[in-house]
């Protein structure tokens, strides 16, 4: 049956399918998502096996061995947080590479060198015999997330309807959601595995890397990649596959239309700078360092440790994470169905009240109950749990989906690759000072940690309130006259050519 995709309020309208092959192209490119989502789950679980610590950070595994160890500090270590951390620097770095290699060869090529970089760093960690092995393979694998995480959302918005954009973008996020689940329940059997589980959980990751690889030559490029290289006719034939239907002259001429505009761009970073590109270029920004000062990736990275901080066991604390992971897997679908229904700002209104509430609970609890020896009672300790995975569940249909959807869909054609590739390193960015901070955080704030993410959860709500405005069913292309132009803030930057630049000579 046809989704009838409309192109703007007055204007014509695009009729699109849902084909089999566009779900097989989504479901191939997502893969990317997954082995993301692995890397963010399996460096917890990794950096609490007791083999791995004595073998690399022998003062963190002394340390542990003490009867009256400081809940808070036992796992506070520079070198074991590089670990984690290095992989979302090296992806910062490499989102930026991915954005030329974006815009040059195309979304599809991007993939296979992501894939290509995630076998190596695979490789190198897994086998690694020093540290300095192991935290070059966890860069390589950083090079891989950032052409991934660029490359893949914009493949998925640019290949989707408009009234679908939505869900099958998100099914990048449920791909990462999945790929934390998956490596939680690595993670779980491989701690019993000694001396080399640790080697096993980390070369897991080089089975989604493959299936990523050998998928990548199935999958089409899309059609406005063609175009904006002038294979116009290529394009053409591959937007009428994709749509299934025969009539794709009225989208055709659209994206033409975007891609000459874009074409007259010969440095799109400095086109970001222009006032037409504030309004996606802040809030694409914006939503990465929400996305992570919510605490999300802290919950996530640390969920063994932080289970084991407050009373249960090593084993015990790695079925919670698995458990908190499928939550976060089944949440997500949630989001999916409920993206394009009522709307991104509704999901993100309702989750920063959600997750406030939990982050205060869980705050209130470890203030109270947790000192710095000792653990929780398992009443609290279960509280503890069920507030992390109702946590988990708010972000999983709302901020962890949309911080990747709403910078793909918002910027034109021209600036879309430079302007998502500086969302992308954004969201490494805050990414690896969470992932680097967080435990000296936990040390130095202790149960402070959670009301420090309870501000910002509460800042982040205002903003989605009243500065981001929905995006539901309209079409990519339309944003500028659909969306930003009727904005009550950001219509003040959508001026025409002339006024940009007196306006940038008054600024001057």
């Amino acid at each position: 049956m046809a989704v009838v995709v409309s192109s703007n309020g007055n204007g014509p309208a695009f009729e699109a399918k849902m084909t089999v092959y566009v779900f097989i192209c989504v479901m191939i490119a997502a893969v990317g998502g997954l082995i993301f989502g692995y890397d963010i789950g399996i460096s917890g679980g990794v950096t609490a096996m007791d083999d791995f610590l004595k073998k690399f950070f022998p003062s963190v595994w002394e340390r542990k061995q003490h009867a009256h160890e400081n809940n808070y500090c036992k796992y506070d270590n520079q070198n074991l947080q590089l670990f984690t951390s290095s992989l979302y620097l090296a992806a910062l770095v490499g989102s930026f590479l991915a954005s030329a290699v974006c815009s040059k060869l195309g979304r599809k090529p991007t993939m296979q060198f992501a894939s290509v970089f995630f076998l190596i760093g695979v490789g190198l960690a897994a086998g690694a015999v020093n540290i300095v092995m192991l935290i070059i393979g966890r860069i390589l694998l950083g090079f891989g997330v950032g052409f991934g995480n660029q490359a893949v959302p914009l493949f998925l918005s640019e290949i989707a309807p408009a009234q679908l954009r939505g869900g099958l973008n998100i099914v990048f996020q449920l791909m990462v959601t999945i790929g934390i689940l998956i490596a939680n329940l690595v993670n779980y059997f491989t701690a019993t595995v000694h001396p080399n589980g640790w080697r096993m959980a980390l070369g897991g990751a080089g089975i989604p890397a493959f299936i990523l690889l050998l998928g990548s030559l199935i999958i089409c490029e899309t059609p406005t990649s063609l175009i904006e290289r002038n294979k116009n006719e290529q394009g053409k034939e591959t937007l009428r596959k994709i749509r299934g239907v025969e009539d794709i002259n009225e989208e055709y001429e659209s994206i033409v239309h975007a891609c000459e505009i874009a074409s007259q761009v010969k440095d799109p970073y400095r086109k970001l700078l222009k006032p037409a590109s504030r309004p996606p270029l802040i809030i694409g920004m914006l939503l990465q360092l929400f996305q992570q000062f919510s605490g999300i990736n802290a919950i996530m990275f640390y969920a063994p440790v932080l289970f084991q901080t407050v009373g249960f066991g090593s084993d015990a604390a790695l079925l919670s994470a698995v458990i908190t992971g499928s939550i976060n897997v089944l949440s997500t679908f949630v989001g999916i169905y409920l993206v394009d229904r009522t709307g991104r700002r509704f999901l993100l209104l309702q989750s920063s009240v959600h997750m406030l509430i939990c982050q205060l609970i869980i705050g209130i609890i470890l203030a109270k109950d947790l000192g710095t020896t000792g653990t929780l009672g398992k009443a609290q300790a279960i509280v503890v749990v069920v507030f992390v995975c109702l946590y988990v569940m708010g972000f999983a249909w709302s901020w962890g989906p949309l911080g990747w959807l709403i910078p793909s869909e918002t910027f034109p054609l021209e600036t879309r690759s430079a302007g998502f590739a500086v969302a992308v390193s954004c969201n490494m960015l805050f990414t690896f000072v969470i992932a680097q901070a967080f435990l000296s955080m936990l040390c130095g704030m202790r149960s402070g940690i959670f009301f420090f993410f309870s501000a910002w959860i509460i800042v982040m709500g205002l903003f989605a309130m009243f500065f981001i405005p929905e995006t539901k069913g309209v079409a990519i292309d339309d944003v500028r006259e659909r969306v930003w132009k009727p904005h009550w803030f950001w219509n003040r930057y959508m001026l025409d050519e002339d006024d940009h630049q007196d306006v940038e000579k008054r600024t001057e």
